[in-house]
């Protein structure tokens, strides 16, 4: 169990009525034992339960302990009444607890353990002597007529005890109470029945307990207490066994996802924030189903297993998508489900992959699901994938703040999404946030498979271009090369390239950005346009805003919002920025740098003069290669050698 305090309504509700009938139940029998004693072989009873509580059994996965020393608890019973009874076990379980305390416990979780088996162990034994049965200190009876009602006490106590454990630990975890008594406590009754019987064979035999006695019982103790063991030890091992496949697994099939997210360098870390979103929201929602839990917790991880099948261009397209680009991104809900089918989930993983892009009014894909016919994982993941779209950084846009996200999915709420799911995920999102999500693979792996999908991109631009290879060899572009071969320093160079571009491509500020493997950063070097000084010595790292994507992925964007890439700076201008064309500067399929254009009019740039852009970018690459010996050796004295 958890802290109290961390415990929820029920559940603390459930706790405190326990513990105050145990006391009542404890108070009870200390004081009918007061007013008549009972005869001395109930401390006999008492000091081998005290001697044996101490030999114990941890039960796997739940807070549960077998012991022989429940023999002396029926034994108590049997022999002295109810009250005796419920000493006795008060005594098993504070052996027990205090046999277990380095192991942890909280003060709540002590008051339960001990209060839930005096109130069983009471009212059991109350029932017990209502068939006509007496404590054999009174009146003893025989074996025979004995059977059946101590049959029934046994389940009784075992039905009891187990019950309240397992209803405390369904009221704490959310569980289903039945489900965890059904796997963890069902043979548990092996223990009370055991004892049952050698407790019968004490009390019919026997009027006292000596020496004699203590050398049948012993060894059967011994035997049970052994076998338990051995059988508790299996079962651990096996629970080991299966955590750590499953742990496997769930690490198997998150590096791959790692390696599919790599393919858009933007979103690294998105899947791990949506599991661990995911995973909260359900609980909270109230999903109790253990194995819905766990497709939940892979179905979030391999959600967009289907972007295989989606081209790098359209899911890094730092602009809005075609119709036809978006019916090609809608595939990857179907690919993915169908790539899954193949793998023998032992939950409902592929309908929440396949449904996770379903509209509550049926509007979505790709089988126009609606309202509950869409799975709840697949609506919970729906939710919480828009909320971290939402909050990331994109080409495209900045993230939003929490507070706007939410704002959206509340407009949306009963037509995309689950109303329920919305309205939960806002009243919990800042409780099941995760922290700082960091890539489990290796930098260098992730930039290798980034890389792999710019490299295919760059071979297509080749193609492209080898078409157009004619247009390199203008004499405009042969008088550019001219020009920049006289030139000292970046800032001599970037004026060249400035005043050339401007023959060319119309555009109110330029901004040339240099590449920074240490810092793995963009630096604005050089700016060229009125009102464009703020800019100069801006850094962007790799792979945020427009030009930080450009650098990452190795392909040109047109038109996009230059507020993206420059906030606050293109606000400033007098008509603001409203459109940018920006390209990467490659040496020999080296990252350099970025050349970024912003113009004032919206969608200010075309086609050809992204092809025009990319033509200069090829033939003025080679002057960046070296960006810092480039400007350390334009400040050294002509005569001296010596820097200026």
């Amino acid at each position: 169990m958890t802290e109290f305090a961390g415990l929820n309504k029920t559940a603390k509700l459930f706790v405190i009525v326990v513990v105050l009938a145990g006391a009542g139940t404890i108070g009870h029998s200390v004081h009918s034992l007061y007013a008549e004693p009972v005869d001395r072989q109930w401390f006999v009873l008492a000091a081998l339960t005290l001697l044996t509580g101490s030999f114990t059994v941890k039960v796997p996965s739940v807070s549960a302990y077998l012991s022989v020393s429940e023999t002396f608890v029926f034994a108590s019973v049997l022999m002295f009444g109810a009250e005796a009874g419920a000493l006795t076990v008060l005594l098993e379980c504070l052996i027990i607890l205090f046999w277990m305390k380095p192991r942890g416990g909280s003060s709540h979780k002590i008051l339960f353990n001990t209060a839930a088996p005096a109130i069983s162990i009471w009212v059991s034994s109350k029932i017990f002597f209502s068939t006509g049965i007496q404590p054999y200190a009174v009146q003893p009876s025989p074996l025979q007529l004995l059977f059946v009602p101590l049959l029934l006490f046994t389940i009784l106590y075992f039905l009891l005890n187990s019950w309240l454990v397992a209803l405390a630990l369904g009221f704490e975890t959310g569980r289903d109470p039945v489900e965890i008594w059904w796997k963890n406590f069902t043979w548990l009754s092996v223990n009370y029945f055991s004892g049952a019987s050698v407790a019968a064979l004490i009390v019919t035999y026997t009027r006292e307990i000596d020496f004699s006695t203590l050398a049948i019982i012993v060894p059967l103790l011994v035997v049970s207490y052994l076998t338990f063991r051995t059988a508790m030890g299996r079962v651990e091992d096996s629970n080991r066994h299966l955590s750590e496949v499953n742990r496997l697994y769930l690490s198997t099939i998150e590096t791959l996802a790692m390696a599919i997210d790599a393919k858009d360098q933007i979103t690294h870390g998105h899947i791990r924030r949506v599991q661990a979103y995911a995973v909260g929201l359900a609980k909270h929602v109230g999903v109790s189903d253990q194995k819905l839990i766990k497709a939940i917790e892979a179905a979030a991880l391999l959600h967009d297993m289907g972007k295989l099948a989606v081209p790098e261009y359209i899911l890094n397209k730092p602009g809005k998508l075609t119709a036809a680009e978006f019916e090609k991104m809608k595939l990857h809900a179907s690919v993915g489900a169908d790539i899954l089918a193949a793998i023998d989930f032992p939950y409902p993983v592929v309908p929440i992959v396949r449904h996770h892009h379903e509209s509550w009014n049926g509007s979505g894909y790709p089988d126009g699901l609606k309202g509950t016919d869409i799975p709840i994982g697949a609506r919970i993941l729906s939710v919480v994938d828009c909320f971290d779209a939402l909050t990331s950084d994109r080409p495209y846009r900045p993230r939003l703040a929490d507070e706007e996200a939410v704002r959206i999915l509340y407009e949306r709420r009963g037509t995309w999404y689950d109303p329920l799911i919305v309205d939960t995920f806002a009243r919990v999102h800042t409780e099941i946030a995760p922290e700082v999500v960091t890539s489990t693979l290796p930098k260098h792996i992730l930039n290798e498979i980034t890389g792999a999908a710019h490299n295919r991109d760059l071979a297509t631009n080749r193609r492209r271009d080898d078409i157009a290879a004619g247009a390199d060899e203008t004499p405009s572009s042969d008088q550019l090369v001219r020009d920049l071969a006289g030139q000292a320093s970046i800032s001599e160079a970037c004026d060249v390239i400035s005043r050339h571009l401007r023959r060319l491509i119309p555009f109110a500020l330029s901004v040339l950005f240099v590449y920074e493997d240490a810092s793995d950063e963009l630096e604005a070097r050089h700016v060229s346009g009125d009102g464009g000084s703020a800019a100069r010595g801006l850094r962007i790292q790799l792979g945020q805003r427009l030009s930080g994507w450009v650098a990452a992925n190795r392909q040109t964007i047109v038109n996009s919002d230059p507020v993206l890439d420059l906030r606050e700076i293109a606000s400033g201008f007098d008509p603001r920025l409203r459109s940018c064309l920006s390209t990467p500067l490659l040496y020999e399929e080296r990252l350099v740098g970025v050349l970024s254009l912003y113009s004032t009019l919206v969608d200010g740039f075309t086609e050809d003069h992204r092809k025009t852009l990319e033509i200069v970018s090829r033939q003025v690459s080679h002057t960046f290669k070296s960006a810092p010996e480039f400007d350390i050796s334009a400040r050294k004295d002509e005569l001296t050698g010596l820097s200026s």
